[in-house]
């Protein structure tokens, strides 16, 4: 929980504006549309998967190409669903919540 509420807390602090809604198998932030959302979805076996651990899931307007990606699929042209194994806080730095601005950016412009 602790690392939850640490990025909870970030976010909102880089969008004040953000909606939170919390639903039976993830937590969506949206503007005017979602632009991410933590969950425990199993985006690895269960055996390769960190302890504690959550995902943020991003919707981007182009593939995210990095390591700490863990999963990506394009469900419609121009629309990247990115997920991303946050395990530390360490995860939640300068990087993802650069990508946690451009997610917010196409949410607003859809």
């Amino acid at each position: 929980m602790p690392l939850y509420e640490n990025f909870e807390q970030q976010l909102f602090e880089l969008f004040p504006d953000a909606c939170k809604k919390v639903q039976k198998t993830q937590i969506a932030f949206s503007n005017k549309h979602v632009f991410a959302c933590a969950s425990f979805l199993r985006v690895r076996r269960k055996a390769d998967l960190p302890s504690p651990y959550f995902v943020v899931t991003l919707g981007l307007s182009y593939p995210l190409e990095s390591k700490r990606v863990a999963a990506k699929v394009e469900p419609y042209s121009g629309r990247w669903t990115t997920h991303i194994i946050i395990a530390d806080t360490t995860d939640i730095d300068d990087e993802l919540l650069s990508w946690l601005g451009d997610a917010y950016a196409f949410a607003a412009t859809k």
